[in-house]
């Protein structure tokens, strides 16, 4: 596929049809990655999607205790007085 490099204010760049934002679930951001005299742009999806349904679902199962203490016996908390 071919196209064309556009002028944006005083950059340039890279018009992608809706076909393409479509198939590949394009919507705010890409990631760019330069390799061997080629440029990739890789969709960014959200990394944390669904974590507020899985904590939920942690918590209902029990399962969202600490699994080391917050505080070592041998910690000094005054040093950071």
């Amino acid at each position: 596929m071919e196209t064309s490099i556009i002028k944006i204010g005083n950059s340039k760049g890279l018009r992608l049809s809706k076909t393409i934002l479509e198939k590949y679930n394009i919507k705010d951001k890409v990631e760019v990655i330069l390799e061997k005299d080629q440029i990739i742009l890789k969709p960014i999806d959200k990394p944390r999607k669904n974590w507020e349904k899985e904590f939920e679902k942690m918590h209902m199962d029990n399962d969202d205790k600490l699994l080391i203490d917050d505080v070592f016996d041998d910690e000094n908390l005054d040093e950071w007085n």
